[in-house]
């Protein structure tokens, strides 16, 4: 009897010496982590490559790191130092620019498309009159999805229109630039229609949408088009002064925007001032009220987790099955060009570089990206207000991708650590 207890109490000395000693190694590599990514967004503040940031890392239900950098504002309209700049903090709005198409746009097709009231199949001139047309017959959900429409890349709608309805109905005049299906050309102007088509199958204008059927339920309480409007945000990142990068893509052909019918000085509705609450993306603004399917959300890091968590739940919210686990499949598949539906899913992305199969993110103007790792069950998400420092000398924004890979890099090494490879 006395041996068995020996034995018993041996064997539990060992259990615990093992488990003490994982905990240790996994506190160890977190705090590698964290002064790593420390390191990484101390510097670029410091060395003044970005005025500020916020990072939030979540592993499983345990948020690994959140922190804020540097600064919501640093600089005026005339580039000088502000004598107060305020501080960065989690609390703070941001313009997710681009990632408004798959946080705001993508699940909202998602949810049509889980309702029943739409397939991704489904022809856009189903919906969109304009698209019944021999070169646009062929275009499909998907293919505005995936970025394989045809589209224009790119168009400055508010030279010809001044509300979406002129925006809709511009876009779907333009003549196709590629052949349907044949090439990934990113384009604004499909998500726009995507927007569109939000509004058409559901009765309801984007904005209250999304609200209802996304940000209320998932308590996205922060999440929002044309945050100044309601008077209760105080705390908003700054974005650039005016649109100097898009005006130069009006009036610097070298770009490859220049457009036969646009005469640049035929229209001169530029903002001169910083942005602070407006949304940076001058289709959205200018031509479409500061709403729409490509840009103009607002949110928080915190509310961003929340869409997240879901997605990497496989649709479910805590218990609740927010979104069927085959819609969520769909939409994380990767299709012939190696991305998903909405979702940028190639590993030859700068910012997910080498992920692991599964791995899906997107990224936005403004600096902000998401970057989820379902085999790992971890997500990253970065938002840099990158444009309040100005453009640079080449006449472009500080290229932020590098420090998008590094943090990355830094989660796969710690996830490497922690599994004791």
């Amino acid at each position: 009897m006395c041996k068995r207890l020996l034995s018993i109490l041996f064997l539990l000395s060992a259990l615990y010496s093992i488990t003490n000693s994982q905990n240790i190694t996994l506190k160890a590599a977190r705090a590698n982590l964290i002064a790593v990514i420390d390191s990484i967004f101390q510097n670029q503040v410091n060395q003044d490559k970005i005025p500020g940031a916020v990072i939030e890392i979540k592993k499983e239900n345990q948020i690994i790191y959140k922190h804020a950098y540097g600064y919501a504002q640093k600089y005026d309209y005339n580039h000088h130092l502000l004598n107060l700049p305020e501080k960065m903090t989690s609390d703070h709005l941001f313009d997710i620019a681009s990632l408004t198409k798959v946080i705001g746009t993508t699940t909202s097709i998602m949810l049509l498309v889980d309702r029943g009231l739409l397939k991704i199949e489904d022809p856009v001139y189903k919906y969109i009159k304009a698209f019944d047309t021999p070169d646009k017959r062929e275009i499909t959900i998907r293919h505005l999805l995936t970025h394989t429409a045809g589209l224009y890349e790119w168009y400055p709608l508010y030279y010809r229109a001044s509300n979406k309805k002129e925006s809709y109905k511009i876009i779907g005049e333009l003549p196709l630039m590629f052949p349907v299906g044949a090439q990934r050309r990113y384009s604004d102007l499909g998500f726009v229609i995507l927007g569109e088509i939000v509004e058409i199958v559901s009765g309801l204008p984007l904005e209250k949408f999304m609200n209802q059927n996304i940000f209320l339920p998932l308590q996205m309480k922060n999440t929002i088009y044309n945050p100044l409007t309601t008077g209760k945000f105080k705390k908003i990142a700054a974005t650039s002064h005016g649109n100097p990068y898009e005006k130069r893509m009006v009036y610097d052909s070298t770009l490859g925007y220049k457009i036969k019918e646009i005469d640049p000085a035929q229209w001169n509705g530029w903002r001169n001032y910083t942005l602070r609450g407006e949304v940076n993306d001058g289709n959205a603004w200018y031509a479409n009220g500061g709403i729409s399917g490509a840009a103009g959300l607002f949110s928080t890091i915190d509310d961003l987790q929340k869409l997240v968590d879901m997605l990497i739940n496989k649709g479910k919210q805590g218990s609740h099955q927010f979104i069927s686990e085959k819609t969520i499949a769909t939409f994380l598949t990767k299709d012939k060009f190696n991305n998903g539906l909405g979702w940028m899913m190639d590993p030859d992305n700068s910012f997910i570089k080498n992920g692991p199969e599964g791995t899906f993110g997107h990224t936005g103007f403004t600096g902000t990206s998401i970057s989820v790792i379902p085999k790992y069950n971890i997500s990253m998400i970065v938002l840099i207000n990158r444009q309040n420092t100005g453009l640079l000398s080449t006449g472009e924004y500080y290229n932020v991708n590098p420090i998008r890979l590094e943090v990355f890099n830094s989660i796969l090494k710690y996830q490497k650590q922690i599994a004791g490879q």
